[in-house]
């Protein structure tokens, strides 16, 4: 089980943690703005001291250097003794220390040994996911304005500053001379946050959640690469019906709340420290929340990530509030969460609750308005389950834009919903302004295009993921036209009795394909082989079944009475050698579908 927040438990009198291979640190409390400052913290005390405990562990041949070279009466305070040079080092060179005092002579008379130390310590320093914040006073209304959000980017970027001019200082003055090469490594903070405490309105026996501070605003170091443990998500969301206060009770200094719009709905997605990394790489995914969707404000969805007092079977259940209609989502602390799919799939299964009752048919797919160069325009809905080929086909299709579209935009990447009015007929409407894709499914090039604003998971890995923004909120919120809706088929291999794209002739059909839900699993969650999933979603439809196969019949057949075409598409995506070919033929051809359409 991971650590609680203690050697750095983050409180009032503690402005730091130091945790599973995180530093997370209230630049407030902690404030340095010159070379001198940054080496007196007790945050770079604690730094040294770990990287030392490190090095003496593996008796690395530079400890046994500093063995040797330290006068005997220090090595028991090497901290210190290495915290003291450093700050001489910051502003004077090797030469004029010695002159100043003799017993620092050994140290520094073989530099490549220091070298090697300063290297491997800066390093030590960058290999952390380091996190700051800064908490303004409460209803302050200090985050809306964009004089401090001003202020904030600034002390954002001066303390990468002020860490690489510490470094190169100490650096420069060792070795005497200047180096030809510098590189601007992110050096200071991954990520900053800005969080601020507002009054809103809890479900009753919730009070202990309004301590709990919100972030108004981030900034982020990008291109971000991070390691969590775990890369696939296991199991179901499933309701619970008796909720008892201590399950969820909690110490507000050691949980934020991500207060995130998805689609039109609010949520407040709250996360112990201890999965920040995660917690943060919402800001890629899903628009934060004004401050007026918060300010004496109930939300329709409340998550928890990382409850240590959950009594259910469960890793992953939800809970209805039948007085506030509010959906309470609950996830246990645990290593085998650490995993980004938690905090994206529970948010959307209830959001996809949430629509079922206000009579819109959520989908788990993929959806783009697309108007190509002749002037026909499309509105291109693939349902799928992970891994199925619905984003990696229509990311083929952006790969046409150049010579063939004139505009494209991205509704959803991964889940959406569809309304009926009779002034608009059917309309799509996306969840996310971003999208949580399969770094080995994309088309070449895709990823190398896109980096400068991404957050990679696990790029080393099977089922490596990328987090980037793809649309605007304005988009995913204004509703597009229908036209065609396919069922995404991986597992099915193109031939003459199955053409890439097959449309149906009756509701009654395509409602078969669809609620069969098949698909060829790739182990991007615990499934493997060929599956079914209802509709090929197991967010909000099985939990509402009922609700979701009333809805969709009703939808299918209007689709049908529009005159909408509803079929399949073979991305053959699952099909052994067509990971990259299966899903551009698909795009090609559903292309050549898009030019015969009329508007």
């Amino acid at each position: 089980m991971m650590s609680d927040f203690h050697n750095g438990s983050l409180t009032q009198k503690k402005p730091y943690a130091i945790t599973r291979g995180k530093v997370i640190f209230d630049f407030s409390l902690m404030y340095c703005d010159t070379p001198s400052k940054l080496l007196q913290s007790e945050l770079f005390t604690m730094i040294i001291n770990g990287f030392i405990k490190r090095i003496e562990t593996k008796q690395s041949r530079v400890f046994t250097f500093l063995q040797e070279c330290v006068p005997l009466r220090r090595r028991e305070s090497l901290t210190k003794y290495m915290t003291d040079l450093f700050r001489l080092l910051a502003s004077h060179t090797a030469a004029e220390i010695i002159v100043m005092n003799s017993q620092y002579y050994d140290v520094l008379s073989d530099k490549e040994y220091l070298l090697e130390f300063i290297e491997e310590l800066y390093n030590y320093w960058r290999r952390f996911e380091r996190y700051m914040y800064i908490e303004a006073p409460k209803r302050s209304h200090y985050t809306q304005q964009s004089i401090h959000h001003a202020q904030f980017i600034k002390l954002h970027v001066e303390l990468k500053t002020i860490v690489l001019e510490t470094y190169r200082h100490v650096r420069e003055n060792l070795l005497g001379f200047n180096p030809r090469v510098y590189r601007q490594l992110p050096a200071g903070a991954n990520m900053g946050i800005l969080l601020e405490k507002i009054d809103w309105k809890y479900p009753e026996g919730l009070n202990f959640v309004k301590d709990v501070a919100f972030i108004r605003l981030a900034i982020m170091e990008s291109p971000l690469i991070l390691y969590p443990k775990m890369n696939k998500r296991k199991g179901a969301f499933k309701e619970v019906f008796n909720l008892k206060e201590d399950m969820l009770l909690l110490i507000p200094e050691q949980w934020m709340c991500y207060p995130a719009k998805i689609g039109t709905l609010t949520a407040f997605i709250y996360f112990h420290r201890d999965f920040i990394s995660q917690g943060l790489s919402l800001c890629n995914l899903f628009e934060i929340a004004d401050y007026e969707d918060i300010d004496d404000k109930s939300p329709d969805i409340m998550l928890f990530v990382g409850l240590k007092n959950m009594d259910f079977a469960g890793e992953t259940v939800f809970y209805e509030d039948r007085k506030t209609g509010t959906l309470i989502g609950m996830i246990r602390y645990g290593e085998d969460i650490d995993y980004f799919g938690y905090f994206k799939k529970m948010p959307l299964t209830l959001h996809n609750i949430v629509m079922l009752e206000r009579g819109r048919l959520p989908l788990h797919g993929a959806m783009t308005s697309l108007t190509i160069k002749s002037g026909t325009n499309a509105g291109v809905v693939i349902v799928g389950d992970s891994g199925a080929g619905k984003s990696e086909t229509l990311e083929a299709l952006r790969t046409l834009a150049d010579e063939h579209i004139r505009d494209l935009k991205f509704i959803f990447d991964d889940m959406g919903s569809l309304n009926f009015s009779d002034e608009k007929g059917i309309t799509g409407y996306g969840t996310e302004i971003g999208a949580f894709v399969r770094l080995d499914d994309l088309q070449p090039g895709y990823a190398y295009e896109e980096i400068d604003r991404s957050i990679f998971m696990n790029p080393d890995k099977t089922n490596a993921r990328l987090i980037i923004p793809i649309t605007t909120y304005y988009d995913i919120t204004r509703g597009y036209k229908v036209d065609i809706v396919l069922y995404a088929n991986n597992y099915e291999p193109v031939d003459e009795t199955h053409p890439v794209i097959e449309f149906f002739d009756t509701p009654e059909k395509a409602l078969t394909v669809f609620r069969n839900g098949a698909r060829y699993a790739k182990g991007t969650t615990d499934e493997k082989g060929i599956v079914n999933t209802y509709f090929a979603n197991p967010f909000g439809a099985p939990q509402r079944r009922d609700v979701h196969e009333e809805l969709a019949t009703a939808y299918f057949n209007k689709m049908f009475e529009l005159g909408i075409k509803v079929g399949q598409i073979r991305t053959q995506l699952g099909v052994e050698g067509f990971g990259q070919e299966g899903p551009r033929a698909a795009a090609m051809e559903l292309f050549e579908v898009i030019k015969g359409l009329r508007n």
